[in-house]
């Protein structure tokens, strides 16, 4: 008999949406939603913005989805594209991973930093990519972040993060968490200068993404169902070995308890961010 370890949250996650993976290239597929069992067709998931017809469970989707549904026309100019990670601590197959991500999902990091326009008003996004390891945060994804909010503070734009990760980067050690505090700075100083920055979870948002950045939006918006949290439930659960609440960490869950300030479904982000940056731009 082989015992096989259980898999931890990224592992699931990927699993779960390994067949999404495959709709690029056969647009005659069927996609099973994890939610409801049902098939999608790659032609309808693609044209609903990767969001399951039967039970609107938010399938994983790029970052360069996410900037091209939400910048007018699809249009943006992408910043900071020069900076690169590198394997500063000689951690062992890191340099590996790094070609493999890259090659995997056709981008140099983990986070797609831009500027554009939303129904026409100017903005600073910046994009996770979750096919990047899983989105973590090295030094680069910070760098590129604060970047981002340094540059809106001159420039005078409000700033939209759409947030999905595994947390910090466990090969780049305690560079992974400088980062923590150094996108909060940037933040803060945004902040400051009288701009909005509005933070949208996507699932899963956790580990020192959710206790940084991701949380220290002017509004906090989450997608339907999303998890989001510091620790995942399975390692609170084996914690505190008690059962934990149905919905536990989920974006709806997190509503009622104040810790985010809607839940908006991906197909009304354009034009609620449009709405909301107008309001600012207004004031």
């Amino acid at each position: 008999m082989k015992f096989r370890r259980p898999l931890n949250m990224v592992e699931e996650e990927r699993r779960q949406n390994k067949a999404l993976e495959k709709v690029t290239h056969d647009e005659a597929a069927f996609v099973v939603c994890e939610s409801c069992k049902r098939k999608n067709t790659a032609q309808d998931l693609s044209g609903n913005l990767y969001v399951c017809g039967h039970c609107g469970n938010h399938f994983r989707i790029s970052a360069r989805i996410r900037l091209a549904h939400v910048f007018d026309n699809g249009q943006f100019t992408e910043l900071f594209t020069e900076l690169l990670s590198q394997n500063i601590l000689g951690f062992e197959g890191y340099d590996g991973k790094l070609e493999t991500a890259s090659v995997s999902c056709d981008e140099t990091e983990a986070v797609i930093t831009a500027t554009g326009t939303i129904d026409g008003e100017k903005a600073a996004v910046f994009a996770m990519e979750p096919n990047f390891m899983m989105g973590s945060m090295g030094s680069v994804v910070g760098e590129r972040i604060a970047r981002l909010f340094e540059h809106s503070v001159k420039n005078k734009l409000p700033v939209i993060g759409f947030c999905i990760s595994g947390g910090a980067r466990m090969q780049e050690g305690i560079l992974s968490l400088m980062q923590m505090a150094k996108t909060a700075g940037a933040v803060k100083k945004h902040s400051d200068a009288g701009l909005l920055y509005i933070s949208v979870l996507a699932n899963p948002t956790t580990g020192g993404v959710t206790a940084s950045f991701a949380s220290l939006g002017d509004i906090n918006i989450a997608e339907p169902a999303a998890l989001i949290g510091f620790a995942g439930p399975r390692v609170i659960k084996q914690t505190i070995r008690k059962e934990l609440p149905v919905g536990f960490q989920r974006a709806e869950s997190l509503l009622a308890k104040g810790f985010v300030d809607l839940v908006i479904p991906r197909h009304q982000h354009r034009e609620f961010l449009g709405r909301l940056l107008k309001i600012h731009g207004s004031i």
